[in-house]
């Protein structure tokens, strides 16, 4: 046996599976081209530190202070850059760094759903759906306000159900891949 780190998943209670459950029912019979009109948005925090002491490095005895075998990093994290984007069949936002590192629903509705969000019905057409996570921000009054103001449809998703968003994996890679 070796040591491994453990995996940390949030806490379900039946609320949460019970809709986790009732959302893959609903949209179960759904083919590609109902999701094609769908985009996922999130938005992901990213160290700037890369050490976060998990990486593992194979050596040989005595090979411990070869440069090949250590890790740089900032004594005190380095601090870190928030960003949001969203993904589709067909396509993807830009990425879009949040100023401050912090989303709160005024920034959400004036910097993301006014400036990309609104645009992108247009480009994808006929059906476009909106698919946000329970984030604070993303369900404050102004932002349901917004696109219930522009005719944007948005799936509601159950919170704590971040493998069932594609995006979730794509940050998830970026984040290995830093």
């Amino acid at each position: 046996m070796r040591a491994r780190c453990p995996l940390v998943v949030p806490v379900l209670t039946a609320q949460h599976c019970a809709a986790q459950l009732a959302l893959s029912r609903e949209h179960q019979s759904w083919q590609i081209r109902h999701w094609h009109p769908v985009l996922f948005t999130d938005e992901s925090r990213f160290t700037l530190s890369t050490c976060d002491r998990h990486k593992r490095v194979w050596r040989r005895c005595g090979e411990r202070y070869a440069a090949c075998n250590i890790i740089h990093h900032e004594r005190f994290g380095g601090g870190s850059v928030m960003v949001w984007g969203g993904i589709c069949l067909e396509g993807r936002t830009d990425l879009h760094m949040l100023a401050n590192g912090t989303l709160a629903a005024v920034k959400c509705r004036y910097e993301i759903l006014r400036l990309i969000v609104r645009s992108y019905p247009g480009a994808v057409g006929p059906g476009f759906l909106l698919v946000q996570d329970n984030a604070r921000p993303h369900v404050a009054r102004v932002c349901r306000q917004f696109l219930d103001d522009k005719g944007i449809d948005a799936i509601d998703w159950p919170s704590y159900s971040p493998n069932l968003k594609p995006i979730e994996i794509l940050w998830d890679v970026m984040y290995w891949c830093i």
